[in-house]
């Protein structure tokens, strides 16, 4: 504030405070179930952006609170100096791993497994050797496709596409794809998750389904029982077409066979939310409650709830988790902070067959 880079001056600095305090003990509450499965089994996480401040002090934390030992990409000067400059107290080699993208003795193996994977996708050895030297995500997943690491936490810049367009290609293989990103957002009232936000723009029935199957299986994580509304403009069949009757047909696809969740659908944002209101309207509704998950009908919506209740509503987030890829790999957004990265971290070090 003083120096005119805070845009929005604090008039109360201690009931600020206080607002924090909340957040944080809100976080670490529900993350409780999360890092106490990663604590279960040691995993590797390799963080792309090593050089990043934010992922340092995540590093760090790591070290102090979980039983991973981080794999940094990046350049040990850049990161040497950072370390100094922000009183971090690890050691690059010692307690913690490190991969040089400009001189490292894997080099040729990661091109050469780069270019395994992708020489009839028109990748050519130069372009493979360029790709190794130059895109830190696609090393991190080279990584964990080679089994150098088990999981790759990415995206503190740039697109997340362009991100995930390197882990499709390198792990996206034996069944797995991405399904959706799911968010959770720590409201005053509790947790709202949030999907898709960022993989399936305009996702069809059948990608529907797998969403909310993914989000059901990742809400148990946290020790809370999913309730999930499939939101549109359309209100139970009040709209034949557009959205609305992808939603019916991704309901008819999770009706094909038993759940072991509570779903409900198609329905407008304050129908899921007010349990009440949903009464009036579908007295014979299937979901008792309001709802924890909203999956939405394209990308646009979801992330836009999702960042009015973080800029707005004072929302928390924890994610986005990136469903469908096995826990090999997610991709954060810019905004995160050095808390968000370590409870990713604690997420992508949580073993599968921990919640299916």
């Amino acid at each position: 504030m003083e120096t005119g880079v805070a845009q929005r001056p604090i008039e109360d600095l201690e009931a600020y405070k206080e607002k924090l305090d909340g957040s944080v003990f809100k976080s670490a509450l529900l993350m409780r179930p999360v890092f106490e499965a990663a604590r279960a089994k040691a995993r590797r996480i390799v963080f792309a952006e090593g050089e990043d401040e934010r992922v340092l002090r995540a590093a760090q934390a790591m070290l102090e609170e979980t039983t991973e030992r981080p794999i940094l990409i990046g350049r040990p000067e850049v990161i040497e100096a950072r370390i100094a400059r922000a009183g971090i107290t690890f050691k690059l080699g010692t307690d913690v791993d490190l991969v040089n993208p400009e001189n490292d003795p894997r080099y040729r193996d990661y091109w050469e497994t780069y270019h395994g994977l992708m020489s009839r996708s028109g990748v050519t050895p130069d372009l493979a050797r360029a790709i190794m030297r130059t895109s830190t995500t696609a090393i991190g997943a080279v990584m964990v496709q080679r089994e150098e690491a088990d999981s790759l936490i990415c995206g503190t810049f740039g697109e997340f596409r362009w991100h995930m367009n390197y882990l499709t290609q390198i792990l996206g293989r034996e069944g797995l794809h991405p399904v959706g990103a799911l968010s959770m957002m720590i409201l005053e009232d509790g947790p709202l998750f949030i999907a898709d936000t960022h993989v399936n723009m305009e996702p069809s029935a059948q990608e529907l389904a797998e969403i909310v199957e993914g989000a059901a299986r990742h809400v148990r994580r946290f020790g809370l029982t999913p309730k999930i509304a499939l939101c549109t403009q359309s209100q139970f069949g009040n709209q034949p077409g557009g959205s609305g009757a992808r939603m019916r047909d991704a309901l008819a696809l999770l009706d094909a066979a038993p759940r072991d969740f509570s779903y409900e659908g198609e329905m407008n944002i304050d129908t899921a939310l007010d349990p009440e209101l949903r009464a009036r309207i579908m007295p014979d509704g299937r979901m008792d409650g309001a709802a924890n998950v909203l999956v939405f009908a394209n990308a646009d919506a979801a992330s836009g709830v999702r960042n009015i209740l973080k800029m707005k509503g004072g929302g928390l987030e924890v994610g986005p988790i990136l469903m469908g890829m096995g826990n090999r790999a997610h991709i954060v957004s810019p905004s995160i902070t050095a808390r968000g990265l370590l409870n990713m971290s604690a997420i992508a070090g949580t073993p599968v067959d921990h919640y299916g």
